[in-house]
């Protein structure tokens, strides 16, 4: 058996590892820059946005006190005098935009002939809607109802509902009829044809 080492020189793998350190090294290093700068941007974000928070608190309590003064300085027997007179403002321009003739018009073309209207009362319910209470005599139940009848036809007339209704002396039958008046969702009273 032979016991001699045969190569002239001994081969060493130095280069390559020489090679993989330095590798290493640049890795490192390069993640070392990396992490660094990362840390400078957030440290100066970080107190950008923390300089910018106590500048926007300072600034909400500002507006609270403000608000505060405001609130302080707002006389409540001032206010409610100002919305009382904005409600009469709106009930009279609520009246001015009512037509009387408008009403008695479509009236005309929906009553029947043995229909009469003894009174019209309009008044304004809490939702600012223009409710008719309508007294109207007639021969009997039938022409009450076909007054009913035509006035929801037309449109302009809402939840109508008798209230009261019973025979008078004079053997006519009287009737307290309730409705919501809509005249812009109505046919026009000038386009309306007749109707018994």
């Amino acid at each position: 058996m032979l016991r001699g080492n045969l190569a002239t020189k001994p081969f060493y793998n130095e280069r390559a590892v020489h090679m993989w350190l330095l590798a290493a090294a640049i890795a490192i290093a390069a993640a070392t820059v990396f992490n660094v700068s990362r840390v400078l941007k957030y440290s100066r974000s970080d107190t950008r946005l923390a300089t910018q928070a106590s500048t926007d608190e300072a600034r909400a309590a500002d507006l609270r006190r403000q608000a505060a003064r405001l609130r302080a300085a707002v006389d409540p027997k001032r206010i409610e005098f100002k919305a009382g007179e904005a409600r009469l403002a709106n009930e009279l321009i609520d009246r001015r935009t009512f037509s009387w003739t408008e009403l008695f018009n479509r009236f005309e073309t929906t009553l029947p002939d043995e229909v009469r209207i003894a009174s019209v009362r309009p008044h304004l319910d809490k939702d600012r809607n223009i409710i008719l209470q309508i007294h109207v005599l007639a021969r009997g139940v039938d022409d009450v109802n076909q007054f009913i009848e035509n006035l929801e036809q037309t449109g302009a007339f809402a939840r109508l509902l008798s209230r009261d209704e019973h025979p008078t002396e004079k053997g006519e039958f009287e009737a307290q009829l309730e409705t919501e008046y809509t005249p812009e969702h109505g046919v026009a009273a000038g386009s309306e044809k007749g109707q018994p």
